[in-house]
Order: C-alpha cells, then structure tokens, then sequence
C-alpha cells in the first residue's frame, strides 16, 4: 500500500530509509569467492598452497601450487616461484615457470621470465616476456586417422560387395 519502489525497476534505489536495501542485487552464496591477499611488507619463503584465489602484492619465493584457483600478481608483487593455478593474471613480476589449466594473463605492467603452459595466453601491448609459450600442453593436436585404420576391425573378415556383385563367380 505504501512501498513507493512497488512500480519501479528492480535495482532502482528508492528515496528514504530503504535505500540501502534496494541498491544492487548481492551474488549468490555459490558465485562469491573469498580472495586472501599478501600485502607488499609480507614476504613468504616456501610452498603457497590451498583452495582460494590468491592475490600477491609482496614477495614469495618458492612454489606456488593452488590448481583450481585464481592467482593474481599485483603491480608490487614480486615473485621467484613456480606457479600452478587454473588462471594467472600478471601484473608485476615473476621469475619461474607458469601453468594454467584455463589461461594466463600478463598485463602490460607484468614482466615474466619462465617459461609458460596454457591452453590460452594473453600478452598486452608493452607486456615484457622471455621464456616459450607451450598452448598445446597435451602434446601433438589430434591428427585424422589414415583411411586403412578407419576400417571396423573385423572388416577383413567380411567381404566388401555391391548390389548385383557376385563374388563367388569373380
């Protein structure tokens, strides 16, 4: 009867006390991901791993191992490590080899020296990177088959023949 945001759009702030309660619709529980930074005094010497995205503004050295997760390399991070993640976004700095399950992302602040595996890569404009890039981890892209070891495997054994062909005469 009073609810003035009643023929308004859904996400439309209404004036008043209710404002607060009508701004942006919140993420569900199942889309939120809890993100743990390491602020640009830390420094970790050792093996990171776990089950969260991870953002790096200090220093490790190491490895870092959290397949299944995001690791972000701030603009001040600094990092002497093998990374194993399912996406990396560079933004500083990182000396060691780099494998992503899904993609790698170095922006144009990102410097990288290692080698990389993904099955996508992206290098901004002004991106600084020595190392190789490998975008077909699983080896070698399917080729086709020959036409022979196309056959079914018992082909040998029945005859080939075409309607009105007689093999028996032949």
């Amino acid at each position: 009867m009073f609810d003035r945001s009643k023929n308004k759009p859904a996400g439309t702030p209404t004036k008043g006390r209710d404002s607060a309660h009508t701004s942006a619709v919140s993420p569900s529980p199942s889309s939120v991901r809890s993100v743990v930074m390491i602020g640009s005094s830390i420094i970790i010497k050792g093996e990171v791993t776990g089950d969260e995205d991870i953002l790096i503004e200090g220093r490790v050295e190491g490895v870092i191992n959290l397949n299944g997760n995001q690791v972000s390399i701030g603009e001040s991070g600094d990092v002497s490590a093998d990374i194993q993640a399912s996406v990396i976004k560079i933004d500083g700095t990182v000396t060691g080899d780099i494998c992503a399950s899904e993609k790698v992302v170095i922006s144009k602040s990102g410097n990288v020296s290692g080698n990389i595996v993904a099955p996508r890569v992206m290098l901004e404009d002004g991106a600084i990177f020595k190392g190789s890039i490998d975008m077909d981890p699983a080896g070698i892209a399917p080729k086709e088959a020959p036409l022979t070891s196309q056959q079914p495997a018992n082909s040998a054994a029945t005859p080939m023949t075409s309607p009105g062909l007689d093999l028996k005469s032949v």
